[in-house]
């Protein structure tokens, strides 16, 4: 624990995590086609003094929203320019691809939210491994892994060049293999002196970045040990690279069904597997693990197989971070108990590729300060399994829990997300 107060962002998945989210929430089939319903949520974080509103992207071509109900339908900045408008203390971090993205055009953008926001933004920097968004940017494949990564370690120097020659003004000059390009944005650094760089991915390729660049790391881990060793290895790489360890906060993403009794919560979650389908947590968890799972019986015990090294990472077409956590996380059960079926993984490590908890506020803040207090987080990315339901009462329910224990603010003390967070002060210039 390196911090005095644990923090706390709200993941909004549109409609909620659970697949089903939809039918749990009790909105319209339209909602996540309004700024007002992406308002309302960063509203009631706010009123819960959660620290920021953190929104996923995936740049393909998206589902009709009216035919799969609670889909993204919006664009991410378009989003938070609307809940930036609806709040005043709110944190504001966005999603937008290395890959697919243009860094002078995003360095810009970013740029222009933090100085409307008075200094809430951040960019959560991602590579982008979805086959399907390349044929939105007219690829017939994605680049690889190696790739991705190479571009990503010149995009987010390029990006953070700007940023920083932005707060004194100096040209920058920076040309590789991927990018050639010189001069200043029009616009002076903003009130933290430049947005926050956040990183998402768990590979090895991932970690580094995030030790050399981010003030933020979303991860998926799912037991202590592996949220510890996570922990400490990107701490040890920010170190190596000479910046202070609390220069970036480790974040693993939460899953949470709650309910009052623990009874209440089990049946929240039954209720979403009876609607979601078994067929349907196969397929979801068998895309984490690069294996189709409806060709193994769900009752024998869980194929080996599936867990076996992958012949070519570098041209794994999902994610390697959340498939390593899974393989690490499902080996240690069948270490444990040999019997531990296909059905017994799905239960636990189905729909949602992070570690999830079923129970009361009182339980939900068990495992916060767990952690919290282990040293294998700074604090969360909350995914409730629906909204607006699960955000409200981990708002009026375990936020004042956390608070009673000391781990969590009752109001909002700093104006920027870089000091919220922590984070040592904007440089200017930097070589690029």
């Amino acid at each position: 624990m390196s911090r005095d107060h644990v923090i706390l962002n709200i993941n909004v998945l549109d409609l909620g995590i659970s697949p089903v989210a939809w039918q749990l929430s009790g909105l319209p089939k339209t909602a996540t086609t309004t700024g007002d319903y992406f308002a309302e949520i960063g509203r009631i974080a706010e009123r819960g003094t959660l620290d920021a509103f953190f929104l996923a992207d995936n740049p393909a071509i998206r589902e009709d929203p009216l035919v799969r109900p609670g889909g993204r339908a919006l664009e991410p900045t378009t989003i938070l320019a609307t809940v930036a408008a609806a709040t005043s203390h709110l944190g504001l971090i966005g999603t937008l691809s290395t890959t697919f993205n243009d860094p002078v055009e995003l360095a810009e953008r970013f740029l222009s939210l933090d100085h409307l926001s008075g200094g809430r933004a951040a960019w959560n920097a991602v590579t982008t491994y979805n086959p399907a968004a390349g044929g939105n940017f007219g690829l017939t494949a994605n680049p690889d892994r190696a790739t991705r990564y190479r571009r990503a370690d010149s995009f987010v120097d390029l990006v953070l060049a700007l940023w920083r020659a932005a707060i004194d003004g100096h040209d920058i000059a920076h040309r590789d293999e991927f990018f050639d390009a010189r001069g200043l944005l029009p616009l002076d650094g903003s009130p933290q002196g430049h947005p926050l760089i956040v990183q998402a991915g768990g590979s090895p390729q991932g970690r580094d970045l995030a030790g050399r660049t981010a003030n933020a790391v979303f991860t998926a881990e799912w037991t202590l040990p592996a949220g510890l060793e996570h922990y400490e290895q990107v701490k040890q790489v920010a170190a190596r690279h000479g910046r202070p360890r609390s220069d970036v906060a480790i974040l693993p993403g939460l899953i949470t069904v709650i309910g009052s009794t623990e009874a209440e919560a089990a049946e929240r979650y039954r209720t979403a597997r009876e609607l979601q389908g078994l067929d349907q947590e196969l397929a979801i968890l068998g895309t984490q693990l690069a294996r189709d799972l409806h060709t193994y019986p769900v009752d024998a015990p869980f194929p080996q197989e599936v867990l076996a090294d992958l012949d070519d990472p570098n041209a794994f077409t999902a994610s390697l971070g959340f498939r390593e956590s899974l393989v690490r996380a499902i080996g240690d059960r069948l270490a444990d108990n040999p019997g531990y079926t296909l059905r017994d993984a799905v239960l636990e490590f189905g729909a949602g590729g992070h570690r999830r908890i079923i129970g009361t506020p009182e339980q939900v803040a068990d495992t916060i300060e767990q952690w919290f207090r282990a040293g294998a987080a700074d604090g969360f990315n909350l995914m409730p399994d629906a909204f607006p339901s699960g955000l409200e009462i981990f708002v009026d329910e375990v936020v004042p829990i956390l608070r009673r224990r000391g781990l969590f603010r009752h109001e909002y003390a700093e104006v920027t997300l870089r000091e919220r967070f922590g984070i040592s002060a904007a440089r200017a210039r930097d070589a690029a």
